[in-house]
This record gives structure tokens, sequence and C-alpha cells, in this order.
């Protein structure tokens, strides 16, 4: 079992910058594919930015493409998102995720984070 645990979330300005983190427990995430996902008030759950075992490949939905920008450090065993010109619009609960594979679906991912609220505010 892989326990996550997101942090960073926040209220911040539109165009300012936030680092969120995901922690991981129970087993190192050398071995998997890891991925951010994002759901606002009355939307359904989209991909945000996923990245490789490796690390060596990344993907990126075309809203954030550009100005997310996903990485892990697999000696800490956590995985950041880094985001920047933040925009209303980027509003949501953002969740951490594990898997096999990195990948826009969220059946890809078998182990999930509680999430981190993000605010932007205009």
């Amino acid at each position: 079992q892989v326990q996550l645990v997101e942090s960073g979330g926040g209220l911040v300005q539109a165009g300012g910058s936030l680092r969120l983190s995901c922690a991981a427990s129970g087993r190192t995430i050398r071995n998997y594919a890891m991925g951010w996902f994002r759901q606002a008030p009355g939307k359904e759950r989209e991909f945000v930015a996923a990245i490789s075992v490796s690390g060596g490949v990344t993907y990126y939905a075309d809203s954030v493409k550009g100005r997310f920008t996903i990485s892990r450090d697999n000696a800490k065993n956590t995985v950041y998102l880094q985001m920047n010109s933040v925009k209303p619009e980027d509003t949501a609960v953002h969740y951490c995720a594990a898997g096999s594979l990195a990948g826009r679906y969220s059946s890809l991912y078998d182990y999930w984070g509680q999430g981190t609220q993000v605010t932007v505010s205009s």
C-alpha cells in the first residue's frame, strides 16, 4: 500500500504561484508513475499532469501546459506540482495519485491522496 498526502494548497491571486507537494509513505514511489488530478465544485475530476517512473516523460493537460511543471524526488519519496501564472479556473481540490503507468486516465492509478484545496482569486 502507498499512502499519499498532499500539501501546499491555499489561496493565491491570479498570476501568482504555488507549489504542491505529495509525500508518499508505506512504499517507495520509485516504482510508480505519478499523476496530479483536480476536481472543481460541480465538475468531474480531470487530469492535470503525470510523470513516468523514470521521470523522463511528462504529460500535461492542454489547460496547464506551459504554466505547470510536475517533478519527482525519489530520494524524498515526494512528487511536486509547480503552478505558475495561476488562473481562477485552476480553483479545485488537487489530488496526487500513484500507478503503474503515467497517463491522463484516472483508471491508471491505484492509490490516491485526500487532496489539497487550491483557490485562485481574480
